[in-house]
């Protein structure tokens, strides 16, 4: 059973767990389970996305019902008129706080430009040797995005040098293979944990949370992090 944790006669909710694709794709032919096909089943309701979750990313991902509330939300994300946060658990000690303005490059050559900002909530150094250091070190961010670019978090914390632990494609190998044979992980430390935004037909400000799951929370735990 998927979490709602928003639904009206508009719009649903869920917190999608990592490695939940959102809906069928060419790219990752291995997946049988869909989160628009589980939700569907489960309220027995046509349900269309309205914005995207990488597969192994988790937190909020929001439905509409119709196709009125699905065009305004979408519109809502496309002009920047939502505010997103995520938690991430990086590589190293991150800056207290930081706006990342690096313009991102599409498939087709597109240039964008994308913006984030962060904090570090916490800091772990964790007494298991890596490499040549004799301790391990991570911070615990909130990022908010202001543009909603493909990857942007994930990119843009590559950039400066600080990737997200368990990203395969932007990441560090070396670290997600030492995450899986040190702590048997193998997802992706990012969560969309907060969305606010207008409702599309009530006009109401809608503020939605979603609680971590257990795998974010499990690594948090070996490193004596506390939200």
């Amino acid at each position: 059973m998927l979490e709602i944790i928003y639904q009206d006669e508009y719009l649903v909710a869920i917190n999608k767990p990592h490695g939940l694709l959102v809906h069928q794709s060419s790219i990752a032919r291995d997946a049988t389970e869909f989160a628009l096909q589980m939700l569907r089943d489960q309220i027995g309701k046509h349900v269309s996305p309205v914005h995207r979750l990488d597969r192994k990313t988790s937190g909020i991902l929001l439905f509409a019902f119709d196709k009125v509330s699905e065009t305004a939300m979408q519109q809502q994300f496309m002009n920047a008129e939502t505010n997103k946060k995520y938690l991430a658990i990086l590589r190293g000690f991150a800056p207290d706080s930081m706006d990342i303005d690096y313009p991102l490059t599409k498939e087709n050559g597109t240039i964008q430009e994308a913006f984030t900002s962060f904090r570090t909530l916490q800091r772990a150094e964790v007494d298991v040797a890596f490499g040549k250091h004799t301790t391990s070190r991570y911070s615990l961010v909130e990022a908010t995005p202001k543009t909603g670019r493909m990857h942007q978090l994930r990119k843009h914390f590559s950039h400066i040098l600080h990737p997200i632990i368990g990203d395969r494609t932007h990441g560090c190998n070396k670290q997600n293979k030492f995450f899986l044979e040190q702590w048997n992980m193998t997802t992706m430390l990012l969560h969309a944990s907060e969305l606010s935004f207008t409702h599309p037909i009530t006009s109401d400000k809608i503020h939605l949370k979603a609680d971590l799951h257990d795998e974010f929370r499990r690594v948090m735990k070996i490193m004596n992090m506390e939200l």
